[in-house]
């Protein structure tokens, strides 16, 4: 059932006891907003706990928080009122939607949205879930302090590519300029994100020498089989790498996170990748989506790539 932000925020109000939850494979805008909601329901009184069903990027330990992020056990029960699911369908959410027997609230700004929560705002003209918690936020009445800022910022700024891609509009730059006034730092939060150990950088070497370029150049991409994993660390931020590649329209990145089970990134300069991402239980944006596919990285990676050049072939 679609709600309002004010049966939203009333929503929130009327429990006590609140789980948070994002999508697997979490992103900036899945963190800074599940992390963001966070404080801003703690400063109500409520008792909160977020749990995402993935290992948590080091990088984001920018952000106040990070180290409360649970990640639930195989087998385990999380006793709450309410389970809040942002940036997200429910149908992605992993191992927490075993863990967590209660109803569902869910928030989120993707097109794809599968509307199966019980209630579920979503707003499809905002730049990211984040700059919706802020409007949240402001909704609860609730002041915003720094650790709200440093979160919901962080979440803008990633899912904007700091602000230079087609979904920052005037309403984002507002949000982020009132982030700034609560105390957001985004020189602290960008050189935190922009740092790499090492070994990371190496195996960014080693995965940008895996670019497949298909379609006559409008397609690139890199597949990760899980040796390849075991290896080396998986980069964060090759698909942006993939994407400023001339000529290149549609960029991926496949990764075999587990044996049988790859993660797929998605970015494009044009062509509607929501029409890939979707055929394999995914979603997204016109221009950002993902999805996972429960096979084998060479399985995987052919139905992949078939399903791309189908797109690009119907677009020409």
């Amino acid at each position: 059932m679609h709600i309002s932000l004010t049966e939203t925020a009333a929503a929130l109000k009327a429990v006590q006891r609140i789980v948070i939850t994002a999508h697997v494979n979490p992103d900036g805008d899945a963190i800074g907003s599940s992390l963001g909601l966070m404080h801003a329901l703690k400063a109500l009184g409520k008792e909160v706990q977020v749990f995402i069903d993935d290992d948590i990027p080091a990088a984001f330990s920018v952000l106040p928080g990070y180290e409360l992020i649970g990640k639930p056990a195989e087998g385990q029960s999380i006793p709450a009122d309410l389970l809040v699911a942002v940036d997200v369908s429910l149908d992605r959410i992993g191992k927490v939607a075993e863990a967590v027997k209660a109803p569902t609230l869910n928030i989120d700004h993707h097109i794809t949205n599968d509307d199966q929560a019980d209630k579920l705002y979503l707003d499809g003209t905002a730049a990211a879930t984040a700059e919706i918690i802020y409007q949240l936020i402001e909704e609860l009445d609730v002041p915003c302090t720094q650790d709200m800022a440093m979160c919901l910022y962080t979440g803008i700024a990633l899912d904007t590519g700091w602000f230079r891609f087609s979904n920052t509009k005037p309403r984002t730059m507002q949000v982020a300029a009132a982030l700034l006034s609560c105390g957001a730092q985004p020189h602290v939060i960008s050189e935190a994100l922009e740092q790499r150990p090492l070994s990371e950088v190496q195996s960014l070497a080693f995965a940008l020498q895996k670019i497949e370029i298909l379609a006559d150049g409008k397609v690139a991409g890199i597949c990760l089989d899980n040796a390849d994993l075991q290896e080396h660390e998986a980069p964060e931020g090759l698909i942006g790498m993939v994407r400023v590649i001339e000529g290149v329209d549609i960029a991926f990145t496949l990764k075999e996170k587990e044996p049988g089970l790859c993660r797929v990134s998605l970015r494009s300069k044009g062509i509607d990748v929501t029409k890939i991402a979707l055929q394999f239980g995914g979603g997204g944006h016109v221009r950002a989506a993902g999805c996972s596919i429960e096979k084998n990285c060479a399985e995987a990676r052919n139905d992949l790539i078939k399903a791309i050049l189908q797109v690009v072939e119907a677009e020409s």
